[in-house]
C-alpha cells in the first residue's frame, strides 16, 4: 500500500470500473468528499475506531504531503518495493495472505509491466486463493490449511486407535509422507534482510511453498509425526532424528521472555502500536501477541517429544515448558477458561489448554487450573448434551450462547473434559449422544456456524473440522468411558 500510494497509482477508468461507480455510490463519483470519508465507517463495521494518536498522525501526514521532500519519497518506495520483491521471492508469489499477495502483484505489475515474469508468477498464483462456490467466487484467507487440517486428522487416527487398524494403515503413512513433504527444510532465501524468523524444521499452517513458520502448526506437526513414526507398526521413520530436533529448535526459538507464544515470530514491538491500528474491523493486527492455542500446541509437542528423545536439548526444554505452564496458568480467565483468538473460542482454547496440562501432570483431581475450567463448560452445558457458543464471544471477550448447539464446539468441550480427566461420565456421554444424533445416514455431518476466527473479528470456515474432531472425540471417549467404568468396577 505504501508503495502504490507512493506512487499515486491509479486503475484506468474502464467501462467496467465506470459501471462499478454508477452501481454502488448514491450519488455522482467526483461529487464526492474524499478525505472526509477516511475516518467514516457504519458502526456495524467499526470493531476498532480511530485512536486519537493516528488521527493525530493523519494531521501530520496530511500536512507532509503538501511538502513531500522528493530525494526522501524515491527512496521510500525504493524500499517498499524491494520488501514487496523480498516477500514474493521467499514464498513464491503467495505471500503471507490475499491481501498482500494481490497488492505486491499490482506493484509487480507497475514497476515491472504485464509481460514480466514476476507478473506472470502472481497471475498463476491468484488460483490458489480462490474457488467458485454456491455464493458465488470466493477466496481464501490464506492459500489453504493444508497442514493444519492434516495434523488433526493424522491425531485422530492415533488417538482412537483407527490407525492401528489394517483398513487405515495406508491412509496413516500417506498421512505421513504428506507431513515429510511438507516440512520446511531450510530458512528463506532472504532471511534477516526480510525480517523473517528461521524456518529450517517448521511446519506452515498451509503448504511448504508458502513458507511462513507457524508455532501452533509445528507444535501439531511434530505431534502427528512423533504419533506416526512411534506408534503404528511398520509405519515408515520418514522423518529424520535431525528433522524432529529441526523441529524443536524452532519451538524453542519462539519463545517470547512471559513464557507465552506467538503465532508467527516473536513479540518485536510493543502493543502500544495497536493505538495507530488503520483497519477499523480488525483487532491486535499491529503487532504478534501471545496467545493460548499456541503456548499450549508447544508444550504438548515438547513434552510429546521428550518422551522418544529424552536427551536432546533436555534442560531448553522443561525451561521453556516451565515457563509456557506458567504463562498458561496467568492466561486463565477468572470463571476458568481460556480465550481463543483462532477458534470460537473459549471451548476450542480451553481444549488446547487442558491437552498440554494433562501432558504435565495437571488434572482435574490435583490442578486448581484444570478443575476450574471443567466445571466452567459443565455450567455451560446445554439439556441437549452439547455445547455452542457464538462468534460474538471473540468481540466481546464473554460467553455469548449461540442459537443451536454446535457439533465441532461440542466434541471440543468434550475432549477438554477428557483432557483433564474429568471422573464423572454423565456430561461426556450426553455429548456423545449428541454428536451420534446429529450424523448423517452417509457418515457425515451438517456444516454448521463457522469454527474459526482471527483479529478479534474476522470468522473463518474450517470445514474439516466437522470430521477431524468428532472422530477424534467419538474414538477417545469410547476408550475413556470405557475405562472410567473400569476403574469405577475396581474400586
Amino acid at each position: 500500500m505504501g508503495y502504490l500510494y507512493g506512487v499515486r497509482f491509479q486503475m484506468q477508468e474502464t467501462e467496467l470500473v465506470l459501471a462499478l461507480r454508477e452501481e454502488l455510490y448514491t450519488q455522482n463519483y467526483h461529487s464526492i468528499d474524499w478525505p472526509a470519508q477516511r475516518s467514516y465507517v457504519h458502526e456495524v463495521d467499526l470493531y476498532t475506531p480511530h485512536s486519537m494518536l493516528l488521527e493525530g498522525v493523519y494531521a501530520i501526514l496530511d500536512t507532509y504531503e503538501q511538502c513531500a521532500f522528493p530525494p526522501l519519497r524515491r527512496a521510500a518506495v525504493r524500499r517498499s518495493y524491494e520488501l514487496v520483491v523480498l516477500e514474493d521471492e521467499n514464498t513464491d508469489c503467495q505471500d503471507l495472505g490475499p491481501v498482500n499477495k494481490m497488492m505486491n502483484q499490482i506493484v509487480r505489475m507497475h514497476a515491472e509491466g504485464r509481460e514480466s515474469e514476476a507478473y506472470r508468477k502472481h497471475y498463476e498464483r491468484r488460483h490458489d486463493f480462490m474457488w467458485l462456490g454456491k455464493e458465488g467466487m470466493m477466496m481464501c484467507g490464506t492459500n489453504g490449511s493444508q497442514l493444519w487440517d492434516i495434523a488433526f486428522m493424522g491425531q485422530a487416527l492415533i488417538e482412537t486407535g483407527l490407525g492401528e487398524e489394517k483398513e487405515f494403515r495406508d491412509s496413516v503413512v500417506r498421512i505421513l509422507k504428506w507431513l515429510d513433504h511438507c516440512q520446511i527444510r531450510e530458512n528463506p532465501k532472504h532471511f534477516k534482510s526480510a525480517y523473517r524468523h528461521q524456518t529450517k524444521g517448521a511446519w506452515p499452517f498451509s503448504t511448504k511453498t508458502q513458507g511462513y513458520t507457524v508455532s501452533d502448526c509445528t507444535g501439531e506437526a511434530l505431534k502427528a509425526v512423533l504419533y506416526i513414526q512411534e506408534h503404528v507398526k511398520d509405519a515408515p521413520k520418514l522423518i529424520s532424528e535431525e528433522r524432529l530436533c529441526d523441529a524443536v529448535d524452532v519451538l524453542l526459538s519462539l519463545q517470547n521472555p512471559d513464557g507465552g507464544f506467538a503465532s508467527y515470530e516473536l513479540i518485536r514491538a510493543p502493543q502500544i502500536l495497536e493505538y495507530l491500528n488503520p483497519a477499523e474491523v480488525f483487532g491486535n493486527i499491529m503487532t504478534e501477541f501471545n496467545y493460548p492455542e499456541c503456548t499450549t500446541s508447544v508444550i504438548t509437542a515438547l513434552s510429546i517429544f521428550r518422551k522418544y528423545n529424552p536427551k536432546y536439548r533436555t534442560n531448553d526444554i522443561q525451561r521453556t515448558i516451565t515457563k509456557a505452564v506458567d504463562f498458561l496458568h496467568k492466561a486463565q480467565r477468572p470463571e476458568g477458561p481460556w480465550f481463543g483468538s483462532w477458534g470460537i473460542c473459549f471451548t476450542y482454547a480451553t481444549q488446547f489448554a487442558l491437552e498440554s496440562l494433562s501432558l504435565v501432570g495437571e488434572t482435574y483431581e490435583n490442578s486448581v487450573y484444570a478443575r476450574k475450567a471443567c466445571d466452567f463448560l459443565i455450567g455451560k452445558q446445554r439439556a441437549d448434551g452439547g455445547w455452542g457458543e457464538s462468534y460474538k464471544c471473540c468481540e466481546v471477550l464473554k460467553w455469548v450462547e449461540h442459537e443451536q448447539t454446535q457439533v465441532v464446539q461440542t466434541c471440543w468441550a468434550a475432549m477438554a473434559l477428557m483432557y483433564a480427566q474429568y471422573p464423572h461420565p454423565e456430561p461426556i456421554e450426553r455429548a456423545v449422544q449428541l454428536v451420534m444424533s446429529r450424523q448423517h445416514p452417509d457418515g457425515s455431518w451438517p456444516q454448521e456456524a463457522i469454527e474459526g476466527v482471527f483479529n478479534k473479528n474476522v470468522a473463518i470456515s474450517y470445514p474439516n473440522f466437522k470430521f477431524e474432531f468428532t472422530i477424534w472425540m467419538l474414538g477417545r471417549a469410547h476408550r475413556y468411558l470405557e475405562d472410567l467404568k473400569g476403574r469405577k468396577a475396581k474400586a
